[in-house]
């Protein structure tokens, strides 16, 4: 996955590179504005990649989920999740502080983190520190709730990755259990 997405990135920017080392003049030269790469024409390029890989990834979330022959729902943002145990009490809300028993993976299976390994994490929701769909997640949940949550590479850690274990562009596949959260009084 990650080296067919290289492929598709390079061969856009040699594409580009390509069409723009064509168009270039020598300092004397007069360059045509109707032979020259705009940024308009460069931004389209790459909306039209991102586009593309917006709908892989989506295909590739679609297909685990089957796979998987999960029940999900998906919300605006592009998070996907099932609740397995509804848990107690009230749900999470912003100002909460919240403690997770967790593994995280990627759609192939591999596991990257886990609080067996890591340590339980905990975090005070609506204050950041963690994955977007991990804030968005957490506000569907309760105490002992128990869940999976698919956060697309937009809602995790995005282009680049965490720079240690999760990749670039890397959909994860949160398993979660709230063991503790504490109302914070504001």
């Amino acid at each position: 996955m990650k080296l067919r997405l290289l492929k598709i990135l390079f061969m856009i920017l040699i594409s580009l590179l390509h069409i723009s080392c064509d168009n270039v003049a020598s300092n004397d030269e007069y360059v045509n504005k109707n032979q020259s790469v705009t940024n308009k024409d460069v931004a389209e390029s790459l909306e039209k990649a991102n586009r593309y890989l917006l709908i892989q990834e989506a295909e590739q979330i679609d297909d685990y989920i089957e796979r998987h022959d999960m029940e999900v729902v998906q919300t605006g943002t592009g998070l996907r999740y099932q609740i397995i145990n509804k848990g107690d009490g009230e749900l999470i809300k912003k100002g909460d502080i919240v403690s997770l028993e967790y593994e995280i993976g990627l759609l192939n299976g591999d596991l990257i983190y886990s609080s067996k390994k890591d340590g339980v994490k905990t975090f005070l929701v609506g204050r950041g520190g963690v994955e977007s769909g991990l804030e968005e997640g957490i506000l569907k949940l309760r105490k002992n709730s128990v869940a999976i949550l698919i956060l697309p590479a937009h809602l995790a850690h995005g282009l680049l990755g965490d720079g240690n274990k999760i990749p670039a562009r890397a959909t994860l596949v949160y398993k979660i259990k709230v063991i503790d959260k504490i109302v914070k009084n504001n």
